[in-house]
């Protein structure tokens, strides 16, 4: 179920902008982020927050009157992690099966090739 949010909230550009950010910093706060974030205001920043937050992406520090952010990675960060690296894994096994299949024949074509 977590993953599920967690690609819900990843389906939205600004969002995995935010997410990027955050995975460049230790911690960023609301402030901070709704500067770098320029192609949306500061509400919409704190809107998407919530939802990312909501997903289980991002955790949320407050120190008096700010609020810090970072990537959640215990929380749904890791499992889409997890979930990613499998299926790229995966496919990764498919492609080198396939360059195996196809690299089989390669050098006999090549060598007509060089013979015509």
């Amino acid at each position: 179920m977590g993953a599920d949010l967690a690609f819900d909230a990843l389906a939205d550009p600004v969002r995995r902008e935010i997410l990027g950010i955050l995975a460049e910093c230790d911690e960023v706060s609301a402030g901070d982020l709704a500067t770098r974030v320029p192609s949306v205001g500061r509400t919409a920043v704190s809107s998407h927050l919530r939802i990312l937050r909501s997903a289980g992406l991002v955790t949320e520090r407050r120190d008096g009157r700010y609020r810090f952010y970072s990537v959640d990675s215990s929380g749904s960060a890791r499992d889409v992690l997890a979930l990613l690296h499998q299926l790229f894994q995966a496919g990764l096994g498919e492609v080198r099966a396939a360059g195996d299949i196809a690299g089989s024949g390669a050098p006999d074509a090549e060598a007509e090739n060089h013979t015509a």
